[in-house]
């Protein structure tokens, strides 16, 4: 949490508000669950609740760190994100650090570009947007690098079925319903349940569209109208009489 506000907290040109934080991953209104992810993640010692000076830390640069940061295991969410599984919507990563170049997210950027570490939708732009953040003085940290990751990816869709699937298992069985049936809005049915299932079920459809070339047409019904159009009214028909 502290991560995703460090732009707010040290504002720069970009990325200073939560609107344009948050406009730019979310192409859409119902695709709107992020992931995210952190690294390197260092423990401090359960005593003195400080970095022991024997704990191990790798290295960090920007290429590490943007790189681990598509990494599953540094994703704090229980979604498959490897290539080949999904697509990413939209990533923002905020690289945190006091002395950072510029020219290192540029090449890493295009080391991330030519090893294809990623997919992205075929619809919208195959990018990823970067912001630079100043580390906090009041914590220690024994890195001089770090990375937070915002991103939207389809794979959100695994999470939102498997949900489906544990709520049918539990509706099958009438399980957990007696105390819903002694409220007054579920005396009747149980119409509120299969409505909140078919909402679910629409999001993980649009989620699972987002892969496909054709998602801008998705949910678009033709006109019945359109047919019509191209025909006059019969009173506009012309006879052929002079």
């Amino acid at each position: 949490m502290a991560a995703s506000t460090t732009t707010l907290r040290y504002p720069g040109y970009m990325n200073n508000d939560l609107i344009g934080l948050l406009a730019s991953l979310i192409p859409t209104p119902r695709c709107h669950f992020l992931m995210t992810g952190y690294t390197p993640l260092i423990l401090p010692d359960n005593e003195t609740n400080n970095f022991s000076a024997n704990s191990q830390v790798r290295k960090t640069t920007v290429l590490d760190v943007m790189r681990r940061l598509l990494q599953p295991k540094n994703i704090m969410v229980s979604a498959n994100t490897r290539a080949g599984s999904g697509c990413y919507i939209s990533i923002l990563n905020i690289i945190q650090g006091n002395d950072i170049d510029p020219t290192q997210i540029h090449k890493a950027l295009q080391r991330i570009r030519e090893r294809q570490l990623i997919n992205f939708i075929p619809w919208g732009p195959a990018s990823i947007q970067v912001a630079l953040a100043r580390k906090s003085p009041f914590v220690e940290t024994r890195n001089k690098v770090s990375g937070f990751m915002l991103a939207n990816h389809t794979s959100m869709a695994e999470l939102f079925d498997r949900l489906l699937s544990q709520y049918d298992r539990i509706r099958k069985r009438n399980a957990f319903l007696d105390n819903y049936r002694k409220e007054p809005m579920f005396q009747e049915n149980l119409d509120e349940f299969d409505d909140a299932r078919e909402t679910v079920q629409s999001l993980v459809d649009e989620y699972r569209a987002c892969e496909r070339p054709d998602y801008v047409d998705f949910g678009v019904t033709p006109s019945s109208s359109s047919s019509s159009s191209t025909n006059p009214p019969d009173g506009m028909k012309s006879t052929g009489r002079q």
